[in-house]
């Protein structure tokens, strides 16, 4: 599993920091930031911090080990590169018994100064970009930021959609029982989705959809799309009583119930496309994985 709990005895009086770097050879870098989130301790469980002096006993340090199960990138320079990640894969552990997640790949191909530049649900399937180094890590949260990408998203929703449409709705936190979910709120931050229909399936009553998001809120496409009336099909979470999804949160619902009640063993929603401009140079993706066909 990437989060691995080792073990280390105190054979002499030394600093923390220093045993970090001497003792379990890690560099200094990585050890500040581990003693920073908290991921060293002594042998009484208690948290260690930068300047405390070891002098007897052993410290457990829980470190990220990342392992590889074979998913290359799409596309990749000396300063970035491009997955095309499938769905149910998470794109950053959530807890340490998660076993594999994409940040396995990036650090286990490009080590540890490669990071996330932007981030997808683990249900949503697509194109993730990730930064090699801290210049293009840089440049690239920062032309987020400033909206400075195009992406373009698939998806299949309930009912038929007729016309493209713009939705300009605010989003917010919700203010029911499961505090996961966003809703639409005058109280909310400014949230812009264009949705244009591609194809209707009348016997599944569904349709193929492509969204673009303007801004980058919280389950921003889910969250539009269920307030116009058109739920994403396989979404666990909007559109439904809200017993279900405690119930789906919870590890509490079957694959069969869950396609019973929402249309899909999965979320059926596709990172499919993304475009920008990085070091004068124009860059144009779209996924390979089949979705919508």
């Amino acid at each position: 599993m990437p989060y691995v709990l080792k073990q280390y005895d105190v054979l002499a009086a030394k600093k923390v920091e220093d045993f970090l770097v001497d003792v379990v050879k890690l560099s200094e870098t990585l050890a500040l930031k581990l003693l920073k989130n908290a991921k060293i301790t002594d042998h009484k469980k208690r948290r260690l911090q930068k300047g405390k002096v070891l002098k007897s006993g052993y410290i457990e340090v829980l470190i990220f080990e990342p392992i590889t199960k074979g998913l290359k990138p799409l596309f990749q320079t000396e300063h970035f590169a491009l997955f095309d990640k499938p769905s149910g894969l998470l794109v950053h552990p959530t807890i340490h018994s998660t076993e594999y997640t994409l940040l396995d790949e990036i650090r286990y191909q490009f080590g540890d100064e490669a990071k996330l530049v932007h981030r997808i649900d683990a249900e949503t399937s697509g194109l993730v970009l990730v930064s090699k180094n801290g210049y293009a890590q840089y440049i690239l949260k920062e032309m987020f930021e400033k909206k400075a990408f195009v992406k373009k998203y698939k998806a299949f929703v309930e009912h038929e959609l007729k016309e493209e449409i713009l939705i300009d709705a605010k989003i917010t936190t919700s203010d029911g029982l499961i505090k996961l979910k966003m809703q639409t709120s005058k109280d909310g931050k400014a949230s812009s989705t264009l949705i244009r229909p591609i194809a209707y399936d009348k016997v599944k009553n569904q349709t193929l959809v492509e969204a673009i998001p303007y801004t980058g809120r919280q389950h921003q496409i889910r969250v539009h799309l269920d307030s116009i009336g058109h739920r994403i099909i396989g979404d666990p979470i909007y559109g439904l009583d809200e017993s279900f999804v405690d119930n789906f949160l919870n590890d509490n619902i079957e694959t069969a119930e869950r396609i019973k009640t929402t249309g899909a063993s999965r979320l059926m929603l596709h990172a499919y496309y993304l475009e920008f401009t990085f070091l004068k140079t124009t860059y144009l993706f779209c996924s390979k994985q089949a979705f919508g066909e």
